[in-house]
């Protein structure tokens, strides 16, 4: 399976993952000029927007640490854009978060950054 292959199955197992635990998955990769957001959900009342990242082991460091500051800024951009896309006003909360894959354990870091203003 290509990586693009596997990419997809663990962002269906991150949604799965989602839902059993009682959030919505509003979107899935959703893209701008600015960039691509991988999960867009509601849980606890907040929108959160979600990277995945997968890796079969920790060998090569931690998947949630490949969300670095540069990163981190692509998806509040990104974030931005979908929030006046869709007319989302600024007083609901929101949340970035982080979902972990190694092998097959699944960790879901809620406010795992804060937002990055420009």
């Amino acid at each position: 399976m290509n990586t693009r292959g596997i990419g997809t199955k663990k962002e269906d197992a991150a949604a799965r993952y989602i839902k059993e635990r009682g959030g919505t998955v509003r979107e899935r990769n959703f893209r701008s000029r600015m960039g691509e957001i991988d999960i867009i959900a509601k849980d606890e009342g907040a929108v959160c927007f979600i990277e995945v990242k997968y890796r079969k082991s920790d060998r090569k460091g931690h998947p949630a640490e490949a969300v670095n500051a540069r990163k981190q800024n692509t998806i509040c951009r990104t974030a931005d854009y979908y929030r006046m896309k869709h007319g989302l006003p600024e007083d609901i909360p929101y949340r970035f978060d982080v979902i972990s894959i190694i092998g097959d354990e699944i960790t879901w870091y809620k406010n795992a950054f804060q937002y990055v203003p420009l």
